[in-house]
């Protein structure tokens, strides 16, 4: 049975979401989001779509939760058809995120399985083929982390999962919808604050994300004269099922209050940057990474 949401649509403007949040922690990681108290806002009910990206196909990885599910949301705002990878145990979510992309009249491919197979990728970009006929956008939004309070505490299978998850999977994914990405088409990547301003606990998880601001530019660079555009977002504290799956119930009650905006922002008020970097509005952008993160001042 697929729970209802309390935020299915958007009852909580941003200026009135608790800038505390309940003590709360989840085992698994990712974790799910229909279990966060309260649910992450994905949707903006006064966003209207304007058809940026009708007839488009978008692959989004990690696309059934967090700030995934608030791009496939927008995407499918713009006329946008969408196919989600996601992780096993993540089922509930994606089915929920099905639903409500299908609300605003688009199609969803549910791909289930785990990107840091390398043949994975492969699977994905054949059965968007198979299903749609076509693929214009390629959004690399999987994550985990894993906060330590020592480089000593990283064990070496932390090390490779984080990596295997966060950064291989990007070289994985290009590599198979490359051949099918023409003139137009965008590349788009999550990648974090942490990669400016580091992170104390994260060292493992912000260095890869260091590393897709690296391969962002790189790439950019080699698909530039075949019309194709890399780019990506820096989010900032973000209310996601990361959070809650990765910090202790403690540390979750004061999160984003670092920020200068005081609070963590709402995976919502990221879906239009994606919107921005996918659709012709930034046919003069590439290799670039655009900040959200609540007025956070660091080196781009």
């Amino acid at each position: 049975m697929i729970p209802k949401y309390p935020y299915f649509g958007y009852e909580t403007h941003c200026k009135q979401v608790p800038i505390t949040f309940p003590p709360q922690h989840q085992k698994v990681q990712p974790g799910l989001e229909y279990l966060m108290k309260p649910i992450p806002i994905s949707d903006n009910p006064e966003y209207k779509g304007s058809g940026k990206l009708k007839g488009k196909v978008a692959i989004i990885t990690g696309g059934d939760s967090g700030i995934g599910r608030a791009i496939a949301i927008g995407f499918a705002k713009e006329g946008a058809d969408i196919a989600i990878t996601y992780m096993p145990h993540e089922h509930v979510d994606a089915e929920a995120t099905k639903q409500m992309v299908e609300s605003y009249g688009q199609r969803v491919l549910l791909i289930q399985g785990d990107l840091r197979q390398p043949d994975f990728s492969k699977e994905v970009v054949r059965k968007t083929i198979e299903y749609y006929g076509k693929l214009n956008i390629l959004i690399l939004n999987q994550a985990v982390q894993f906060p330590q309070e020592s480089i000593m505490d990283i064990t070496e299978e932390q090390l490779e999962n984080t990596y295997r998850t966060n950064i291989l999977p990007h070289f994985y994914m290009t590599k198979a919808g490359l051949p099918y990405l023409k003139q137009g088409s965008s590349i788009i990547s999550t990648a974090s604050v942490t990669a400016y301003a580091g992170a104390p606990l994260l060292v493992d998880y912000s260095s890869t994300k260091g590393a897709i601001v690296s391969f962002t530019r790189s790439l950019s660079l080699q698909l530039a004269s075949r019309g194709i555009r890399v780019n990506a977002v820096a989010p900032g504290p973000i209310w996601t099922p990361l959070i809650v799956s990765s910090y202790s119930a403690e540390y979750v009650k004061t999160f984003g209050l670092e920020t200068p905006m005081k609070r963590a922002g709402q995976p919502f008020e990221l879906a239009p940057v994606y919107i921005y970097l996918a659709s012709d509005d930034s046919s003069f952008v590439s290799g670039q990474v655009i900040h959200v993160n609540g007025g956070i001042m660091k080196e781009t």
